[in-house]
């Protein structure tokens, strides 16, 4: 039996969400011992370089884009680059659970989203799991506390940012490949590494901030090569999967597999780097992830209603589920 396009993005969705957790986890012990200009750039050229081979394996021998998708290419790599350095500088910074914990919201930041600029409809009760779900986003950062940092408002700005990305996403055209926006992506997140690592050098010559310092590049070991590897092959598959989720399916039912990142980040966060969230945070977390399931399965709900309709207009019985 064939799967529809919601169950095949949802499961697009789920494979994206594991791969860019591992990448993450990855990237996060790398910059423990590398600049973080240093670690986008390597990353960068190995994904670059994969992706041009992956293209080639595919046939697809012209990364021409076409002229309806081009300005939208602009704008969500632009959102990319933004997000790619805020949620770095985040994870850097941050225990990779709590950072997880915050990006749960973007299930309903989307839905907002598309609400808002798609003019996709959402009803009142979503629109109400959506405002209980970002209380639970503020028990996630708790402002005025102390745990409470400039890096919780960094991980919020990336979040926002990825919403461009994704909205952007879902109105491509079916002429332009995934992996052709892939391609792109890896260009310019590898780009902004190496002008990043320019403008930090130049700052430090100009005497600035001293935490610059931490930008001058070192050699690099077999073991970070690895990791970088690594994070590089989960990236590709990040990439392609998050794409070709957000064009298969509607947008409220496959954004909410989004959750199952938070599961994969506190296993590796806790394994890895011996980060476990607190109790607020979790119970934040909670409430982020209940009111997105919730607005799946108010969306499942209509989807039904809508079909059982149109069964009744044109005398088609609809099969029990």
């Amino acid at each position: 039996m064939a799967l529809s396009d919601n169950a095949r993005g949802s499961l697009y969705m789920m494979v994206a969400m594991a791969t860019f957790t591992i990448n993450d986890s990855f990237m996060k012990a790398v910059m423990q011992v590398l600049p973080m200009s240093q670690a986008i750039v390597i990353r960068g050229a190995m994904t670059l370089a994969a992706l041009l081979v992956l293209a080639r394996v595919m046939g697809i021998g012209s990364l021409a884009v076409p002229p309806g998708d081009r300005k939208l290419l602009g704008w969500r790599t632009l959102a990319e680059l933004c997000a790619t350095l805020t949620f770095l500088l985040a994870l850097r910074q941050m225990p990779l659970a709590n950072l997880s914990a915050i990006l749960q919201s973007l299930p309903l930041a989307v839905t907002l989203g598309a609400a808002l600029a798609l003019k996709e409809p959402v009803g009142w009760r979503r629109m109400t799991a959506i405002a209980i779900g970002f209380g639970g986003v503020l028990l996630i950062v708790r402002p005025g506390t102390e745990g409470f940092n400039i890096w919780s408002v960094v991980a919020l700005i990336s979040v926002a940012f990825v919403v461009v990305r994704d909205l952007t996403t879902r109105q491509f055209s079916h002429g332009l490949p995934s992996v052709t926006i892939a391609i792109y992506t890896s260009v310019a997140v590898t780009l902004m590494g190496a002008i990043y690592s320019v403008v930090a050098v130049t700052l430090m010559g100009l005497g600035g901030p001293g935490e610059l310092a931490l930008e001058t590049w070192i050699a690099v070991n077999p073991k970070v090569l690895a990791l970088l590897a690594g994070a590089s092959a989960m990236l590709i598959m990040g990439y392609l999967f998050i794409v070709m989720a957000m064009r298969v399916g509607d947008v409220a039912v496959v954004a909410p597999f989004r959750y199952s990142a938070l599961i994969w980040a506190i296993v590796i966060g806790w394994l890895a780097f011996d980060d476990f969230p607190r109790g607020l945070t979790l119970l934040g977390a909670f409430i982020v992830v209940a009111m997105g399931l919730y607005t799946y399965l108010r969306e499942h709900q209509l989807q039904r209603r809508i079909a059982a309709s149109k069964a009744s207009m044109t005398g088609t019985a609809t099969p029990d589920r």
